[in-house]
């Protein structure tokens, strides 16, 4: 009877150890597999995407290749091409980028330098090569954010000095929107302007300064758009609308038209009359009012949610992420392409002066898909909750660690706490 008790007792203790380590097995398990809801959000608005873009363009392609299908053809090749480097970027450790955060930076300001001189001269501008295929812009893009993450992380508090922190990071992001703005590309500019600004202010960048650089950053660009005679007119004929509604420019008010015709579930698919010459660039940048045209409010709806689930599930990988390289990288991500999309919306419905954004996963565009998915690779792969390497470790098993966003508007104190561990020890 003794060894009955005890063999007893040898699998009550067994038992009560397995179900110890059972929900810290799939603990471990939810932390090392991807964001499934961010896959799906960004798998519907492409499949939206790729719908749009045949129904912009089937009787342009037919009427200039003989073939309805010959215009989309290139953005389902874009969307394989873009998948296949989503899964690579989803797989390689968030610590490699943190490590090639120099040479990607320093080879995106060489490709920005060379397309001024070899690239293509498309409606007045030079900022693509291969016949527009290829922009350098949507790589500053993101070779921008994976930049600033590795060195706002490396600052620590010192960005709060600013000899350490402001003047470096506004020459740093003046030099690339300098570049962009050469060819000329207003939009991409300020969307690496807005973004590395909400990188700097997360992190933990003193308010006053940050307002007062903001400023003067602000009047430069203003300065700058002054300069370029295509802007100042769109600036001007918006400032004009305000005091008479009637001269809207041409395109904004092609794309109200559009969305006023969609109704609340559109003409449906394919029916849209607004593509068919009136709307400028109904495939890229006009993407959204065909949208609104052809599946109504309640397609406009539709994507404007999934947009809003893409951003809901960056900003929570972001809080989660293990350190605050990968913190600060997903909050990049997260706001190059929410503010991508909420341009874009803006501009076609007028709430804002018109200038060339294309709607992420949706418009037609081969780098700007493949650019993004890459994106959506890095906030995968930093959901998965990889170890990054340190001093030969990995740390993960047992000391993960995690770098929270904590916003602190009283005492204006950091936004990007330090790695610290879940047993409460600060590094």
């Amino acid at each position: 009877m003794a060894a009955g008790a005890r063999a007893h007792g040898a699998r009550a203790q067994t038992a009560k150890g397995r179900r110890r380590t059972q929900p810290a097995e799939r603990s471990r398990r939810r932390a090392t597999s991807p964001d499934y809801v961010l896959v799906l959000a960004v798998a519907g608005l492409i499949v939206i995407g790729l719908m749009m873009v045949y129904s912009a363009t089937f009787d342009w392609s037919y009427q200039q290749y003989q073939s309805s299908f010959h215009i989309a053809s290139r953005q389902f090749m874009w969307v394989g091409l873009g998948a296949v480097v989503l899964v690579v970027v989803a797989v390689v450790p968030c610590d490699l980028w943190r490590r090639l955060a120099v040479p990607v930076m320093a080879g995106a300001l060489v490709v920005l330098l060379l397309v001024l001189f070899i690239g293509d001269d498309r409606f007045g501008a030079r900022r693509s090569f291969f016949n527009g295929s290829i922009q350098p812009g949507e790589l500053a893009k993101l070779a921008t954010i994976i930049y600033v993450a590795a060195w706002l992380a490396s600052k620590g508090e010192q960005i709060r000095d600013v000899t350490y922190g402001l003047i470096p990071f506004a020459v740093l992001i003046g030099v690339v929107a300098g570049l962009v703005m050469m060819q000329p590309d207003v939009s991409t500019a300020m969307l690496i302007v807005l973004t590395s600004l909400a990188m700097f202010f997360f992190a933990g960048a003193d308010i006053f300064q940050l307002a007062v650089g903001g400023s003067v950053g602000a009047i430069t660009f203003l300065v700058l758009i002054n300069q370029l005679p295509h802007a100042r007119q769109r600036i001007d004929e918006y400032l004009l609308v305000w005091r008479d509604p009637t001269p809207v420019g041409y395109h904004i008010q092609q794309a109200l038209i559009a969305l006023g015709s969609g109704g609340l579930f559109g003409l449906g698919l394919g029916h849209g009359q607004q593509k068919l010459g009136y709307l400028p660039a109904p495939h890229t940048d006009s993407i959204f009012a065909v949208l609104g045209e052809e599946l109504g409010f309640v397609g406009c709806l539709v994507v404007l949610g999934l947009f809003f689930v893409l951003a809901y599930r960056g900003f929570k990988i972001a809080l989660e992420a293990p350190d605050a390289f990968t913190a600060l990288l997903a909050c990049g991500v997260t706001c190059w392409l929410t503010f991508q999309a909420l341009i874009n919306v803006a501009v076609v419905t007028g709430l804002i002066p018109f200038t060339g954004v294309a709607l992420p996963f949706i418009s037609s565009g081969g780098s700007a898909m493949a650019v993004s998915l890459a994106g959506v690779g890095l906030l995968l792969s930093i959901s998965r909750g990889r170890p990054v390497a340190k001093r030969g470790k990995r740390i993960g098993k047992g000391t993960s660690r995690r770098a929270s966003l904590d916003r602190r508007w009283g005492n204006r104190g950091t936004r990007l706490s330090r790695s610290v561990r879940r047993t409460g020890i600060g590094r």
